[in-house]
């Protein structure tokens, strides 16, 4: 069975096809690249895998099941968690806060415990609060435990919105566009991260990024969309020198 199974996938809005026949898979523990020009269609694919649309036409199937027309929290709670090209995290909360707050959907207990206080409210939030340690110590985040998200440099937002989708223990992490509004330096730390984590964590990594450094290094598979129909998909070496793909990205003169 297929970690994650897309197929036929269309999006439309109003007169306007966003995304036409998209399908790929995954077998589980891939490091995988979606790439292509501004306005290719790369987020709305996210955004249908992980429950924010509700797709026009195809299956999305994810361990065997069908998650079409289900709402995000159920689908994080299945084992799909996601970050976002903008950073989304709670600049009123704590960092960690923020990463407790990502479990609510997996609490282990109703309201009636919260309100009063019970065993099984305080054995959850014990379970909650630890694991959050636990993400902060292993991303090297926990000194940031009580500073407020907007205090921190971007690079660190970033890492802690990625250790807020891994909080969840995902299958499969979706990151869209990690590498935004990172600096040079930030950007060779935030590759040794990426491969770090799917070193040692057992997940599966789907990743959106115009760096394409950053996708070169990392991904054994780059599937390429340009206006919402797929182009291209192989290897790095296939990718980079695929002519579809160098007209999509530099224009009808370089080839």
């Amino acid at each position: 069975m297929n970690l994650l199974e897309i197929n036929g996938l269309t999006q439309n809005f109003g007169g306007l096809c966003a995304l036409s026949d998209f399908s790929i898979r995954f077998e589980g523990g891939e490091l995988t690249g979606l790439i292509g020009p501004n306005g290719a269609g790369k987020t709305t694919v996210f955004n249908l895998t992980s429950g924010f649309y509700r797709p026009s036409g195809g299956d999305i199937r994810f361990k065997g099941r069908s998650i079409v027309g289900l709402r995000p929290h159920q689908i994080t709670g299945m084992g799909i968690a996601r970050t976002f090209q903008n950073i989304r995290l709670w600049n009123d909360m704590t960092v960690l806060d923020n990463i407790r707050i990502s479990q609510h959907y997996s609490m282990g207990y109703a309201l009636w415990d919260a309100l009063m206080r019970t065993v099984a409210y305080g054995r959850g939030e014990q379970r909650i609060h630890r694991t959050a340690m636990e993400i902060l110590e292993a991303l090297d985040l926990r000194r940031y435990a009580t500073e407020l998200p907007r205090n921190l440099p971007y690079g660190i937002q970033r890492k802690v919105e990625i250790a807020r989708a891994l909080s969840v223990k995902p299958s499969l992490l979706l990151l869209d566009e990690p590498a935004a509004g990172l600096n040079s330096a930030d950007i060779q730390g935030l590759i040794q991260l990426i491969q770090w984590i799917h070193d040692t964590f057992d997940v599966a990594i789907w990743m959106i990024e115009h760096q394409m450094a950053v996708v070169m290094k990392l991904c054994s598979w780059i599937k390429v969309i340009d206006f919402g129909v797929t182009i291209a998909e192989g290897t790095p070496d296939e990718i980079q020198n695929n002519p579809d793909v160098i007209k999509a990205y530099l224009g009808d003169d370089t080839i």
